[in-house]
């Protein structure tokens, strides 16, 4: 069999992972990227059904503006003007809907106008919603890389990366309201009252108050651009080829094994799928057990249920701002769903479509699910979207909560139903499978603001020529997947240069 080489292979082709290949393929280094499905990107992947496309993940996007964090990436990648971008609302990215209150409330771009939106419906908590901004964009300020600075040392985070959003939230108001807004669109990370760091919340949120995008057809082109980019630059990418091993031999990670037994050569090896599956590829003494069971007992986030829905023609009207949903007295526990109170909320986001700006195309209706509830099928994997392979109990399960989370939806939207042609669903199963996590997690390792230090993860690892990258090592989302894959990079490099080039760009 034909051996092949490679300056450096990279496992996995999310957005961490194109990102360090577009960027090593730029600064000369023949590059190779192995992704185990047919379709590349990770959550950038879209899929059609009844002629319309979804997105997997990709709901909509922050940083985009001129100058923002990912708009300077992006220019860089020479992708910015690519892109067709759909801008969300200035006056509504996110509407928050909290139990039974009739009202809605806004989240608006810029933080001025965020600010008195918030002022309109809370008149009386101006000085609360001032500091929580304020210290929103403190925090952000102290991350060098997210603000596309080189240099900078851990000092400047040490005293905020334990502050944990509960008790910062709680010492801004009593207002129980108002509180319950603030957090209001945390589907983005899955608050855990008990763990989430703020830093996670200020980092997330601020980029979509900067200004707030969605990819029309999908955020696939992404990762077409990306591909094509990398190709260009003569670098390969490979698809349907799983890595069963990755061979270390004299303290150096060698070449990959994929499973159809062909050996890739690398003089490096950057990894985009979890950092626990990644050290079971590389059987190496080199390193330690203590540090593969401290990987390997970190905590996933929790896992996701979709129903994709696809309207009749011309019936649904489109909305160029997401509904996100909570019971009231339930904003800190979301992850901590029972069976018989399923779900404790839900995100509901319109696809932006070419074809039309009136009317909605289709809706993707999220819920968080925990990988137990759908465990009895762990030992069947599926490369089938719709997954009927795993049998008519799971069809049932499926259509069960896919029913509940109609039911919930229909209750602030009345007649959505009417309007449903057809609907498909995803479970944590589809997340396992297609993402390459091991129990389904949406957003990768659980960030805990009581012991910060626990979830680090270096982009390093104890075999010198063998790197990390992807959403567990800094943030999730395409925007925290970037800085993860700039993190490598200048790893890799062993030069912080590429951060000055793309803030120039």
């Amino acid at each position: 069999m034909e051996v092949k080489e490679y300056d450096i292979v990279i496992i996995g082709s999310g957005m961490g992972g194109l990102l360090c290949a577009d960027i090593l393929s730029r600064e000369g280094f023949r590059v190779c990227v192995l992704e185990k499905n047919k379709q590349i990107g990770g959550c950038l992947q879209t899929f059609v059904r009844d002629k319309t496309i979804f997105d997997s993940g990709v709901h909509y996007i922050g940083g985009l503006g001129p100058g923002q964090n990912l708009f300077q990436i992006f220019k860089y990648l020479g992708i910015i003007d690519k892109l067709k971008l759909q801008k969300l609302e200035e006056d509504c990215f996110d509407r928050i809907m909290i139990g039974d209150e009739q009202k809605d409330y806004v989240f608006a771009q810029g933080y001025e106008n965020f600010i008195s939106h918030l002022v309109k419906d809370f008149p009386g908590e101006e000085k609360a919603i001032r500091k929580y901004c304020d210290v929103i964009r403190d925090i952000c300020s102290r991350f060098p890389l997210y603000n596309l600075r080189d240099g900078g040392n851990f000092s400047e985070k040490t005293s905020v990366i334990e502050l944990a959003v509960k008790p910062f939230i709680e010492s801004l108001t009593n207002n129980q309201l108002l509180r319950e807004v603030l957090v209001g669109n945390s589907m983005l990370y899955v608050l855990d009252g008990e763990k989430t760091p703020f830093y996670v919340h200020a980092m997330i949120l601020n980029s979509y108050i900067e200004s707030s995008w969605k990819c029309v057809d999908g955020g696939s082109i992404i990762a077409r651009l990306m591909a094509k980019n990398i190709r260009a630059h003569n670098g390969v990418i490979i698809t349907k080829a799983r890595v069963d091993e990755i061979l270390v031999e004299k303290g150096m990670a060698t070449s990959v094994r994929l499973e159809n037994g062909q050996i890739i050569h690398a003089k490096r090896i950057i990894s985009n799928i979890h950092p626990a599956i990644t050290l079971k590829l590389a059987k190496t003494d080199i390193i330690r057990h203590s540090y593969r069971q401290r990987l390997e007992s970190m905590e996933n986030g929790i896992g996701g249920f979709q129903v994709n829905i696809v309207f009749k023609k011309n019936s649904f009207p489109y909305n160029k701002h997401n509904y996100y949903y909570k019971p009231l007295g339930h904003a800190w526990d979301m992850p901590h769903h029972t069976e018989d109170n399923w779900p404790l909320g839900y995100a509901l986001f319109f696809s932006a479509s070419s074809k039309s700006e009136t009317f909605a195309d289709s809706l993707t209706i999220l819920a968080c699910m925990r990988f137990s509830e759908v465990e009895r099928w762990a030992g069947s994997f599926n490369t089938v979207a719709d997954e009927n392979e795993r049998g008519e109990d799971y069809d049932a399960f499926k259509k069960r909560k896919a029913e509940i989370l109609i039911d919930l939806a229909e209750k602030k939207f009345p007649g959505l139903r009417n309007h449903i042609l057809n609907y498909y669903t995803s479970t944590p199963l589809t997340y396992r499978d297609y993402i390459g996590s091991s129990d389904g997690s949406m957003y990768g390792i659980v960030k805990d603001a009581a012991n910060p230090m626990k979830t680090f993860i270096s982009s390093r690892t104890k075999v010198p020529n063998l790197f990390l990258t992807g959403q567990n090592l800094n943030l999730h989302g395409v925007l925290g997947t970037a800085m993860s894959g700039l993190v490598t990079c200048a790893s890799v490099l062993e030069s912080e240069e590429i951060i000055k080039k793309i803030r120039n760009a």
